[in-house]
């Protein structure tokens, strides 16, 4: 079996971010599974309230947020006892919702990874997506909402998933002297 790709020792957690139907989950977890670490789903530690709204089809407002934001970074820093490397998926769309996440954590020690595609990409995947509480109708919102930030690791979704996470470990990789 191959050694794991090297990362910065310092980088504890990376955050898989970007629209639903980007392929957070997918990808998150194959680049977990690289690198030797743990995987979870921000989704899953929505309250039940916020998948309901969603489901219907309504956004989240900011304040049906905070405190999601909040049991998310507890999750980062108990899962920093537990794993190497953490990879949570998170749309973390705004800069705010990502200040939330990295709290006082330096930029070495958390990276959001921002999965990029166009707009027609996306609504084919979602429309083939069965199952998930997040309606198609909330894509043009989303897209909307996303503001990204020069500190974002950028990576085009228009490959495999195998090699969007090659993609990902080269710009993660710590630059060679």
């Amino acid at each position: 079996m191959s050694q794991p790709p090297s990362l910065s020792s310092e980088l504890r957690t990376i955050i898989v971010m970007g629209v639903s139907g980007s392929g957070k989950s997918v990808v998150g977890s194959l680049l977990a599974e690289t690198l030797g670490g743990v995987f979870e789903d921000g989704d899953d530690f929505h309250p039940l309230s916020n998948k309901a709204k969603m489901s219907a089809g309504t956004p989240l407002t900011d304040e049906d947020r905070w405190p999601w934001y909040a049991v998310l970074r507890q999750r980062i820093e108990e899962m920093r006892a537990l794993t190497p490397v953490y990879v949570l998926a998170c749309s973390a769309l705004k800069p705010i919702y990502r200040e939330k996440l990295r709290a006082e954590d330096p930029e070495n020690a958390l990276r959001f990874v921002l999965l990029d595609g166009t707009r027609e990409l996306i609504s084919t995947r979602l429309a083939a997506r069965k199952g998930h509480f997040m309606p198609p109708a909330l894509l043009d919102s989303q897209l909307a909402t996303l503001d990204p930030t020069p500190d974002l690791v950028r990576v085009s979704i228009d490959a495999t998933p195998d090699g969007i996470v090659a993609d990902i470990l080269e710009k993660l990789a710590p630059a060679k002297a």
